[in-house]
């Protein structure tokens, strides 16, 4: 749920694209061959849904997540992980494919290894990814001079 969140913004719209997710993971079980692992098989599908659920909602808006309501325990992993108003702007104004390799590695503790098996790209992809929304994400914070200090 993390992942369609913050990819889209919106807790309908991720509730309908983890839903979508779930939908096609099931539908697709038999055809698992335990080449990757099955958390990176997932994500895999969660992107492509969150993809869809992107261009399906294009039309028109969903709740923005300041909107939601704080989870009932506060134990629940979004709760604890969850970003300030602020940063989730920013986040949402990067391109997609640094907002994805961010949010795997920065918000959900995924490896470069990891990401780069959900995303198919090398590692070295993926840490360039990470450092050039990282830059960005300063940027667009204010906090340009932290960002070149810290390097991948």
């Amino acid at each position: 749920m993390t992942l369609a969140a913050r990819e889209l913004g919106s807790a309908s719209d991720a509730e309908d694209a983890v839903q979508e997710t779930l939908i096609r993971a099931w539908r697709a079980l038999p055809r698992f061959r335990a080449e990757s692992a099955f958390s990176t098989w997932l994500y895999r599908i969660c992107l492509n849904a969150v993809h869809d659920q992107r261009a399906r909602s294009a039309r028109g808006g969903g709740v923005p997540l300041d909107d939601v309501a704080e989870p009932a325990s506060p134990r629940d992993p979004i709760a604890e992980r969850e970003l300030s108003g602020e940063l989730q702007r920013a986040l949402a104004g990067l391109d997609e494919t640094y907002r994805t390799a961010v949010l795997l590695y920065d918000v959900l503790g995924h490896s470069y290894a990891e990401i780069a098996e959900v995303l198919g790209v090398p590692e070295g992809t993926v840490k360039s990814r990470i450092f050039r929304g990282r830059v960005e994400l300063a940027h667009r914070l204010g906090t340009a001079s932290a960002a070149g200090e810290s390097k991948q």
